[in-house]
């Protein structure tokens, strides 16, 4: 099979687009095409990943339906990634993110994306040199290979690590110990020769083993020649090292200490390509796999850590999914609430909580909002006793330069303010400006009355 076969049949779509199977609507903008024989390899597909009885909720990222006229229609949730299948197709499934102007490539959408991801606490990308990565020419899957090439060639330009190995070999000269019965069945004619075990300083440890086996696995997979010659200068770095053939008990023998820092992002990438591992609770056969994420918690993930960057050199104290509070106490605690970010200083408390779902201009349907995520904000306001809350979503382009919305909740009692919501449209590819413009209106905005003391109630 010539390099880079499989990777060739790539779909791209976003998220809640909508993939049919019918030819009569292979052109219309409101469906993405695929063949009878594609769409069903799908199909197999989300039934093989949504089979989990465990894990079932969390896996079900594609809906399977039927449309009539249209007939069976595969409708896209909010996880983003790619999906490879045993076939040969790829899916690459994008967020939905809004610019000043078209992104017809979709290179800001791939760029943008990636800085999400590489927010995330156990995404092993973090330190990307986003200005060498080629998004308008490859897919996901290539980019992820060129971050793990970006990731050993930081490593190898540092120095691999070398270990002491223990070797056995049939020598001249006498050294380490002597294997008493490989002598007596090797040596009986041969004085001359010590069969023996000794020590080596050699860099034939389980983790170059392990790199070692990825790049060569890698070099078969891309189809990108940039990534290919790469491979092939990082692995004279590797000439000195047998790659690895039985992955688990390599993986097994590594142990992360302070002389392997400098392995640990790259275990983690080889545990992906090599086992087909993910990022997520997606798992798969040997030859399917899904490296998909919730767009929920990469967006999540993505506010907070520009939050802290903002936030923290004007005193406010940013810590997210705070723990300790439930919604009832009694008998015992149940229903933890665990808002995204809670901010505090001086004795102000505010609340945060990331929605990634586009908002509509339409103040009759409360634009879309869900009535259960005002109640979940009532309910922080009560339990953290905080005045003030704030929805972030992202900025599509029906909000753009949409008038403050807020909404307040006031006592029946004496007509004191109780809460107050506030919204706020965070531009994902300009996150730091469009924060710095949310802590101006917090050092804007006046505080609401206080609320009254519960007994008062």
């Amino acid at each position: 099979m010539k390099r880079g076969d499989n990777m060739k049949k790539l779909l791209e779509v976003r998220e809640f687009d909508s993939i049919i199977c019918n030819k009569d609507y292979e052109n219309d903008e409101k469906y993405k095409y695929l063949t009878r024989g594609d769409f069903e390899h799908l199909v197999r597909f989300i039934h093989a990943f949504s089979g989990d009885g465990e894990n079932a909720d969390a896996l079900e990222f594609m809906r399977i339906g039927y449309r009539r006229n249209v007939g069976d229609v595969i409708s896209i949730k909010n996880y983003v990634g790619l999906i490879q299948m045993d076939n040969g197709l790829q899916i690459q499934v994008l967020p939905k993110i809004t610019f000043g102007d078209e992104d017809t490539d979709n290179r800001r959408t791939k760029r943008t994306f990636l800085k999400m991801l590489c927010s995330m606490k156990d995404f092993p990308g973090r330190s990307f040199k986003d200005a060498s990565l080629k998004a308008d020419r490859m897919n996901l899957y290539e980019l992820f290979i060129n971050m793990y090439l970006q990731e050993v060639r930081r490593l190898v330009k540092r120095g691999i690590r070398s270990a002491y190995v223990t070797r056995e070999d049939n020598l001249k000269y006498f050294k380490g110990k002597l294997l008493v019965e490989q002598q007596i069945r090797s040596n009986v004619g041969h004085r001359e020769r010590f069969y023996v075990s000794f020590e080596e300083f050699h860099p034939d440890r389980p983790e170059n083993r392990l790199i070692k086996a990825t790049l060569e696995k890698l070099r078969k997979l891309t189809a990108s020649a940039e990534n290919a010659k790469e491979i092939r200068q990082l692995l004279t770095a590797f000439e000195l090292v047998e790659s690895s053939v039985n992955y688990q008990k390599d993986f097994s023998k590594v142990v992360p200490d302070r002389n392997t820092k400098d392995y640990e992002m790259l275990m983690q990438w080889s545990g992906v390509f090599l086992m087909n591992k993910s990022f997520t609770t997606f798992s798969g056969s040997a030859t399917s796999r899904a490296l998909l994420f919730p767009m929920e918690s990469v967006y999540e993930s993505y506010v907070v850590r520009q939050m802290r960057k903002v936030m923290s050199p004007e005193g406010w104290d940013v810590s997210s999914q705070d723990k300790g509070h439930y919604l009832f106490t009694e008998p015992r605690c149940q229903f933890a609430l665990r808002p995204d970010i809670v901010l505090k200083r001086e004795g102000r408390k505010v609340i945060m909580d990331t929605k990634w779902k586009n908002l509509v201009d339409n103040e009759r349907i409360n634009y879309g909002i869900s009535q259960s995520d005002m109640y979940q904000m009532f309910a922080y306001s009560r339990k953290y006793d905080a005045r003030e809350i704030w929805l972030l979503y992202p900025l599509n382009q029906e909000m753009k330069g949409h008038a403050p919305i807020r909404f307040d909740s006031v006592s029946p009692v004496n007509g004191q303010i109780e809460t107050t919501v506030r919204l706020h449209f965070v531009d994902v590819e300009n996150i730091e400006e469009s924060l710095e413009a949310l802590r101006d209106a917090l050092e804007e905005a006046p505080l609401p009355a206080k609320i009254p003391d519960r007994e008062a109630l």
